[in-house]
Parts: structure tokens; sequence; C-alpha cells
């Protein structure tokens, strides 16, 4: 299988706060739609982790690398700013965005679809309809300390964001990550189904992560919160990676 998925000429934000090459770029966006029923929505944490996955399964997707027919686009949204937009579906909304091109991740209990990058102004009629603002999701309980062998992307503690805006940073703290890998672990990651947890850092533990070297994401400032701001933090196991039980990504 083809896993090139290079990193391009990106630093380590969302689509950052100065104008470079990348803004004379045609710019394309990364959707991803999340599954809300009203009756049974996901929990936040689940569709978190379920979102950040989704982009790594698109970045290395065989459709998305080499002469697959997702990869120009792919190149053409990696050469610019790496924007995510998160929309929201339930019933046949749902339904109707499974059968545009893309991938379904399942996670315990969320459900995200991600599609090839489009034109900033070019999305699918399917998807522009879709509610995009005020996505909010809960966890019943406060999420366990995760456990040893799988990346951690930590929040920051320092800024109130939606689950929508949430998943759009997580994806793009996982996109980073994936990009500073040397080729060796990246592909450990891979076949291991790309474990990885997302939890809310501590102020303390925020400190040392931002000043550690670590991919750290900075927004762009469009939405919801100031250009610049910090919002995630990507942190690789100390070790290996251990295999995600269960892990079945369907190809739509």
């Amino acid at each position: 299988m083809n896993r090139e998925a290079q990193a391009p000429a990106q630093d380590a934000r969302e689509a950052g706060d100065d104008r470079d090459a990348r803004d004379e770029a045609p710019q394309y966006v990364l959707p991803l739609v999340v599954r809300i029923e009203r009756a049974a929505p996901p929990e936040r944490t689940d569709a978190l982790e379920t979102a950040a996955r989704a982009v790594l399964l698109m970045l290395t997707h065989d459709r998305a690398t080499g002469d697959g027919d997702w990869a120009p686009a792919l190149r053409a949204w990696q050469d610019g700013r790496i924007r995510k937009v998160v929309r929201r579906a339930r019933g046949a909304e749902w339904r109707k965005a499974g059968e545009l091109p893309g991938l379904t991740v399942a996670g315990d209990g969320a459900e995200v679809r991600v599609f090839p990058p489009v034109p900033l102004d070019g999305w699918p009629k399917e998807l522009a309809k879709l509610q995009v603002s005020g996505t909010e999701l809960a966890d019943p309980a406060a999420p366990s300390e995760p456990g040893p062998g799988r990346a951690l992307l930590w929040l920051s503690p320092e800024l109130e964001m939606s689950a929508g805006k949430e998943m759009a940073q997580v994806g793009h703290g996982a996109q980073l990550l994936w990009y500073a890998l040397p080729e060796r672990r990246r592909e450990e990651w891979r076949r291991a189904g790309f474990p990885l947890a997302v939890r809310t850092s501590s102020r303390e533990r925020w400190a040392r992560l931002t000043d550690g070297g670590l991919p750290v994401v900075r927004d762009a400032g469009f939405t919801e919160i100031a250009a610049g701001s910090r919002t995630v933090a990507a942190e690789p196991p100390a070790d290996g990676f251990d295999p995600v039980a269960g892990f079945d990504p369907v190809a739509g």
C-alpha cells in the first residue's frame, strides 16, 4: 500500500497568523460530518477521537496518495492552509452524506465521515446545507486516564470551544503529529490502527507541553477564538503503539 503522505511546507498551526506563499495557493477545506441523532448523540470524547482518526485515515488512504483519484485534492489542500470544517447530520441527511465519496470511521459509539478536500467555495450541495455552528456534545462522566501505547492529543485548558471546533482542532493535532513522526513510527502507528486519546490538559501540564518542542496547533481565528490561540498539543507515546482492538474504518 502506498503511504507517501509527506509533510507539506506547513508549520504547527491550523492556518497561521501571518500570510505566506500558502495563502496565494487555491484554498481547499477538508470536510468532516459527525452523525448526531437526537435520541442517541455520541459522547464528546469519543466523537473527538473518532474525528482525529478520520483525518489520519484520509491522509493515508490509497485513494489519497500516489496516483489515487483523491490525491490531487489532498496535495492541493496541503499546499495551502490545512483547514477543516465539521458539520453535523442525522437521519436522511446522514444517509445522503454517506453516498458521497469518502470514509466513514466508527468509534465506540460515534460515527464520523471524512471527505476528500473541496475548494473553499465549492462544497457539494449535500454537505453545504448541513449545520456547522453550535455542535455541542457532552461526556456522561470525566474520561479516564489514557492508557499507554497511544498518541495523546491535549486540548488547551484555557479555551472554550464547541465540540465541532474541538473536533477540527484535534484533527489538526493528529495531522501535525503524523508529519512530525519519522517514517518507521508512522508506519507503526498506521498498522496499529492509529491509537490515540483526546484529553483536556491541566494548566501545569499545558505549560510543559507547549514549551517542549511538540507539534502545537495555533488557530487562524476564523471562528470562536482569537487568531494565534494554541489549541492542541500532540504527544507521541514514549514506547510503541498498542493496536486498537476492533478498529474498523469503513470505506464508502
